[in-house]
């Protein structure tokens, strides 16, 4: 057994069976390796964003990371935007990135870099395996970090020799550390804060987004009248009938002042204190009210599920979450706008269905038209890198094969990482694309409103308008397999909706919307 072999025997054993990959030179081994364990699945990738893009969305919807292989600090550079969204959102990731053989580093060869610096970026998990024998050993250590609360990116730096080399062993699973307990009196204090008769506000984040955690908040907010809020950009978000319907907390500062107004408490589970994405010229960065007090229930690495159970059997041991009744939107029809394109998806949203959200801009108004839909999973842009809509469509097929996915795409975004359309295909995958083609990108230039920037004339604006020349998404998709429709209208979107959603296969409609600004 080589250094490679025992790497991925001992990946397969922890779990990790499905690895996104663009490989190169220094991981031929590592290819070659795949054929001596079967379980392993591996999945091309044309650009190292998509790799990277999928093994978080896989692992979001899996429960449990899958594997990457990069080539060299190039390939991981490539990669980063993706692993930032990931670092942000919290999702276990163990990137394998192979390194020029030991003995070559010396002589700087063109494609030598700092790899180490660069997987520190990332603030994870970072090792560098030395020798064969070790390989496997190195490996199960990366699973387990990958896995540890809140999760992270771990990487394992592979150089080529040590991937070749004899001597590589095999090694059972490492267990992750589990999350921390929140103790008592912490629950206790954060239960007085609620009797305090103060205006109060819960946000929540990470694992408390789904099921289990937005019934002890909803509980919690009957019980006590405080108000709930869900983080901004949640990992993986459980919402639809028959589950309770928490309010996001906004995207633009203006509108979190609103939605905290009057707040003089904040507690915060499984999340940050609230922050403005960016700093803007005369408005505060800090959201939280002027006054008011944050107390932590449970911190990232704590056990927040545990944490906000034990608060509502203290403060709510009676109440019953508020939930979700069904309730769909009518078709609408005419011309497609920001304002009708939602009703569509809310009104044909299959059951159990997963989307990945990258909207932006055009998808201001899709929470509302959704909320009464058959539950479903959203996935939404945990760091702000734009790009990873495509991609976390991708890695949540191969982790759900038998659930809808649904990638609802700015077309400024898509560009990005359109070649995940390929991998798709390749793999048959079910994912329904729709494209919000405005031409534009629209979120710039409301930011570009929004920061006060003077003397935005006619230069400026060219930097934001993708219309010259304008993009055909359909001849795109198209060239890389996937089947493509064009939209106009709501009708015509709810039947090439509908017809995508009744096909196996991956689908993409360029859905014709005219820009919010």
């Amino acid at each position: 057994m080589n250094g490679a072999q025992s790497l991925i025997r001992t990946l397969a054993d922890a779990g990790v069976d499905v690895c996104f990959a663009n490989p190169g030179t220094s991981e031929m081994h590592f290819v070659a390796a795949l054929d001596s364990v079967p379980e392993m699945r591996g999945v091309l990738g044309l650009f190292e964003g998509v790799v990277t893009g999928a093994a978080d969305g896989y692992a979001r919807i899996a429960g449990k990371p899958a594997a990457t292989l990069l080539h060299l600090g190039p390939g991981l550079g490539n990669g980063l935007a993706n692993l930032h969204n990931a670092r942000r959102g919290h999702v276990p990731v163990v990137n394998v990135v192979g390194d020029h053989a030991t003995y070559h580093k010396k002589y700087d060869a063109p494609l030598e870099s700092d790899i180490d610096a660069i997987a520190g970026s990332l603030e994870g998990w970072v090792r560098r395996s030395a020798n064969s024998a070790d390989v496997g050993a190195d490996a199960a250590f990366a699973v387990a970090a990958a896995q540890e609360a809140p999760g992270q990116v771990a990487t394992l730096i592979l150089p080529a020799d040590v991937s070749w080399g004899d001597g590589g062993v095999a090694v059972k699973p490492v267990p992750p550390r589990a999350p921390q307990r929140v103790g008592d009196t912490t629950v206790k204090a954060v239960a007085e804060v609620l009797r305090s008769g103060e205006p109060v506000a819960v946000l929540v984040g990470g694992p408390a987004c789904r099921e289990a955690g937005l019934r002890a908040v909803s509980r919690i907010a009957t019980a006590t009248g405080a108000k709930p809020f869900v983080e901004t950009f949640p990992a993986r978000l459980e919402r639809g009938a028959g589950l309770p319907t928490i309010e996001r907390l906004a995207y633009l500062a203006e509108q979190v002042q609103w939605q905290l107004d009057g707040v003089r408490h904040v507690i915060v589970a499984g999340t940050g204190s609230p922050v403005s994405f960016f700093a803007y010229p005369g408005k505060p960065s800090d959201l939280v009210p002027e006054g008011a007090q944050v107390h932590t229930l449970a911190a990232l690495d704590q056990d927040v599920l545990a944490a906000l159970e034990a608060l509502a059997d203290e403060v709510a041991q009676d109440a019953e979450p508020v939930l979700q009744e069904p309730a769909r939107p009518a078709l609408p029809s005419g011309p497609l706008t920001v304002q009708n394109w939602v009703d569509v998806i809310g009104a044909l949203l299959p059951d159990g269905a997963i989307i990945s959200d990258e909207a932006n801009t055009s998808g201001l108004l899709l929470p509302g038209a959704t909320a009464g839909a058959p539950r479903h999973d959203v996935l939404t842009l945990t760091g702000g890198a734009i790009g990873q809509g495509l991609p976390v469509a991708t890695g949540a097929a191969i982790a759900a094969p038998d659930r809808p996915v649904i990638a609802l795409q700015s077309d400024g975004s898509a560009l990005y990482t359109i070649s995940a359309l390929w991998t798709m295909a390749r793999e048959n995958l079910n994912v329904t694309t729709v494209i919000l083609n405005n031409n534009a990108y629209a979120i710039l230039r409301m930011e570009l409103q929004r920061v006060g920037a003077e003397a935005a004339g006619p230069k400026a604006q060219d930097l934001l308008d993708l219309a010259r020349p304008g993009i055909d998404f359909v001849r795109i998709s198209e060239g890389m397999g996937v089947p493509a429709s064009r939209a106009t209208t709501a009708e015509e979107l709810a039947d090439q909706f509908r017809s995508a959603l009744a096909e196996p296969g991956p689908h993409l409609i360029d859905a014709a919307v005219p820009p919010l600004l």
